[in-house]
């Protein structure tokens, strides 16, 4: 039976970790017809079981497979359905680069890969519980195009959405999962794309649809995860006021919420803008890692984040975390694995710090 490691201040990380170069270089000669499916899979079992052995050295007390078999955090439950085009939604990041979502062709929805078979396998390798990511019913709401799908209504898509997505999380729960954590990154981007915030409260609604479905205990376990993007060392809405963003998601019927932080200029007056909006029944875990910024955080300025935050957050609320997975598409190779769990290390270090400087 595995055991959670006791910490007086909880701390988890988000999701991906770098995978190896020779599982990229597999994955692009796989689809590139070079090698064969029982070969790339070899790698993926790989990748998954060192990515677990890793974390574990870090002395997290949750962990994660490291999404090494995910091709993104964001299109792991459509890759491979037949119904997509390719000309989605284009989402543009500060750098200048940009990702692609597909498009919807025809209905009815459903999901081809489910996060269990992710989470299954990993707990097969895992000495300590693990946590799953799944992406929300929001971000694949984009999926559907602006033009009506004929025989296929939006209305339709969307309850077919919101049961894919509650189906989901509950699998993942169901199979012993630590807890659900939903990405949503899209939260601060659609306040860029519509500064009236209608967007963003039709997200917020979209996804309390399907968290409604789920019991009180169970939202216990389930929690939301919002940063600006984070890919090839950019961000794509790191722009936009945090303000305008955290009122809303507080919003979210779920008792988790993993909030990017430690890349903000600001972060006391964002905690403010958390302290002002949160409920007593939701847990804030508070980035204290920047996974964008090549520079690796000494567990002493782990500590003084977490010290920080406690200035702002009850302790029975707070907890830690890192800002945004390391590698959320799989090809990004910006961070390499030794950086990942060496940040990871001084989060798990800074954070035991601060609890023992807090003297709990």
């Amino acid at each position: 039976m595995r055991r959670i490691k006791f910490m007086p201040i909880p701390t988890e990380p988000i999701g991906s970790i770098p995978r190896p170069q020779k599982l990229i270089e597999a994955v692009q000669a796989f689809n590139a017809g070079h090698i064969t499916q029982k070969e790339v899979n070899s790698l993926y079992n790989d990748a998954v079981r060192d990515t677990i052995r890793l974390f574990e050295a870090t002395g997290s007390p949750v962990i994660t497979d490291g999404e090494q078999t995910k091709p993104s955090f964001a299109t792991y439950p459509i890759h491979g359905l037949t119904t997509l085009a390719s000309d989605g939604v284009t989402i543009p990041f500060a750098d200048g680069h940009t990702r692609q979502l597909p498009r919807l062709t025809a209905g009815p929805f459903r999901y081809k890969t489910y996060a269990e078979g992710y989470l299954v396998e990993a707990r097969k390798h895992a000495q300590v519980p693990v946590k799953q990511a799944v992406i929300s019913a929001s971000a694949l709401s984009l999926l559907y195009p602006q033009q009506r799908l004929e025989g296929y209504p939006r209305e339709t898509f969307v309850a077919d959405l919101v049961s894919e997505n509650e189906t989901d999380i509950r699998r993942c729960l169901e199979r012993g999962a630590y807890n659900v954590q939903v990405d949503f990154t899209e939260g601060r981007l659609s306040v860029k794309l519509d500064p009236s915030k209608k967007l963003l409260k039709n997200f917020v609604e979209l996804n309390n649809r399907v968290f409604s479905r789920f019991s009180p205990e169970e939202r216990k376990r389930i929690g939301v995860h919002t940063c600006p993007g984070g890919d090839q060392d950019s961000t794509h809405s790191a722009d936009v006021d945090y303000a305008e963003l955290l009122p809303l998601l507080f919003e979210l019927k779920v008792g988790n919420f993993y909030i990017q932080l430690a890349s903000e200029t600001s972060r006391s007056r964002v905690l403010r803008v958390i302290k002002e909006s949160a409920r007593p029944d939701q847990k804030i875990f508070v980035g204290v890692i920047d996974p964008i910024n090549p520079k690796v955080e000494t567990p002493e300025e782990v500590r003084d984040r977490v010290l920080e935050a406690a200035e702002f957050i009850p302790l029975g609320q707070l907890g830690s975390t890192d800002d945004c997975g390391f590698s959320p598409f799989g090809d990004d190779t910006s961070t390499s694995r030794e950086t990942a769990f060496q940040k990871i290390r001084a989060r798990v270090l800074g954070t035991q710090m601060a609890a023992q400087k807090l003297g709990i």
